[in-house]
């Protein structure tokens, strides 16, 4: 299954006249736009332009994806392309026009030192940043992950002045190749940062406590309405429906951290045990072929399924047709390890029972028995027992099911709405005092999430 693709604007006019009275604008600073993974970026700026922001995107990098989103489309915001130099004479001739422009060349004078210490690539490109920012009225700069995009939003503002944020997620602060310092710096240049879940925060907050007060919760949104809230009646024991297999469901990309693996082998032993058991995967990325090879290895090309890259849309269709959804996380060699998966939220705001496994922030959303099943990373046997728990509780107890898919959804309300995710972005940069709550790590008032901390050495 798969989508068309979806053409995306790239109009770069500039928001307003030089002379106009300055208003507030983002500039969005991201490595790579529009990227098919990367569902929470286009969802953020949706909700911050629908409460009036207005917003510009700078994008590093030429797309790579051949598949896109619908809601690609509603983005009003230009896009901006940042090329990257390919020649020393390009490289001079950017370097020179943003030292012409008299709103730079004093920011670019006093950046040089810093410039020096950085690839040419991320140099070069924070220069064009800044001068693209300037042109478009740009008020406040803002990057998603703590790397490339960070890089260039930092010395882009220090060379136009322009305050910058940025959003941690995951991989760029839990990877073994994540530097310590660099990070340092960038907390500490930053006007704020965000992070997207209470473990990520108590994290940083112990990483760089002279930045603590920098750093704040505001947790990944969605959109509730595109995914509507269904916990339909499952068949009673002794129905056609109730016979029919336990369809288990996994998304994302096909990745180490995702541990779509597990799937595959625990698919295996519940067949062997006698239950009848498919499971989908949908999605794409690097371990296709290795997971395909798997799946014909234990003999169940008939049993699970590849299903390629899917639309939200697609996967929200998906959700609706299966019992359960799986999401077996691991840490993986290299201390990478996932955040707080969107697909897991929308999984959990759709109505379908997840089984997930407990790494960094996953504890505080899925709790077992009350809004799904959580598991030790890594165990084998106690996603099988769960899968098989979860299943038995969707059969032969069709009310326990319903509590705990409205309970999920109820969290996932309380805590991720989109529309309250760009209210506190829009308080943040503009410097309004932020509500003392929405910074405790905490998923409900007066409940500590138990998460279990990662292994010594896969944070950094």
């Amino acid at each position: 299954m798969s989508a068309e693709p979806l053409p995306h604007r790239t109009d770069a006019s500039p928001l307003a006249h030089p002379d106009a009275a300055p208003e507030p604008v983002v500039g969005y600073v991201l490595k790579m736009y529009p990227r098919f993974s990367e569902t929470f970026v286009v969802s953020e700026i949706l909700a911050r332009e629908a409460q009036g922001e207005r917003i510009v995107i700078f994008s590093l990098r030429p797309t790579t994806d051949t598949h896109f989103h619908p809601e690609l489309a509603r983005v009003a915001a230009p896009v901006v392309h940042i090329p990257r130099p390919t020649s020393a004479n390009r490289l001079w001739s950017q370097l020179r026009t943003a030292a012409e422009d008299p709103r730079l060349a004093r920011g670019l004078a006093e950046a040089l030192p810093q410039l020096l210490e950085f690839g040419y690539d991320d140099a070069v490109q924070a220069a064009a940043v800044a001068e693209a920012a300037a042109a478009h009225g740009v008020t406040h700069l803002h990057a998603h992950f703590a790397s490339v995009a960070t890089s260039v939003a930092r010395l882009a503002s220090t060379i136009s002045g322009i305050p910058y944020s940025f959003t941690a997620h995951a991989k760029d602060i839990f990877h073994e190749d994540t530097d310590e310092e660099d990070l340092r710096a960038k907390f500490a240049d930053a006007h704020h940062a965000v992070t997207i879940s209470g473990y990520n925060l108590n994290d940083l907050h112990r990483r760089f406590p002279e930045s603590s007060g920098k750093i704040r919760l505001v947790r990944n949104g969605l959109e509730l309405e595109r995914f509507p809230f269904v916990a339909e009646d499952t068949p009673a024991p002794g129905d056609a429906a109730a016979a029919a297999p336990l369809k288990l469901l996994a998304v994302g990309r096909l990745v180490e951290k995702k541990g779509f693996s597990l799937v595959i082998e625990a698919t295996a032993r519940l067949r062997a045990a006698g239950l009848d058991v498919t499971a989908d995967i949908a999605g794409d990325g690097p371990l296709a072929e290795e997971l395909a090879a798997q799946i014909t290895r234990l003999g169940l090309q008939d049993a699970v399924r590849l299903l390629g890259p899917c639309t939200q849309a697609e996967v929200s269709e998906l959700m609706g047709s299966h019992d359960l959804f799986v999401a077996p996380f691991v840490i993986g060699g290299d201390g990478n390890a996932d955040g707080l998966p969107t697909v897991l939220l929308e999984a959990m705001a759709r109505g379908i029972i997840c089984v997930a496994a407990d790494v960094t922030a996953v504890g505080e959303v899925v709790r077992t028995g009350e809004t799904g099943w959580l598991v030790p990373t890594g165990d084998l046997d106690a996603l099988v027992a769960a899968v098989a728990e979860a299943g038995e509780q969707a059969r032969q107890n069709p009310a326990a099911r319903q509590r705990m898919a409205a309970a999920a959804r109820g969290l996932i309300e309380e805590l991720f709405d989109s529309t309250a995710q760009a209210r506190r972005l829009r308080e943040l940069t503009g410097g309004t005092a932020p509500a003392e709550r929405q910074d405790t790590p905490g998923h409900t008032p007066g409940h500590t999430p138990a998460v279990q901390p990662v292994p010594e050495g896969a944070l950094r």
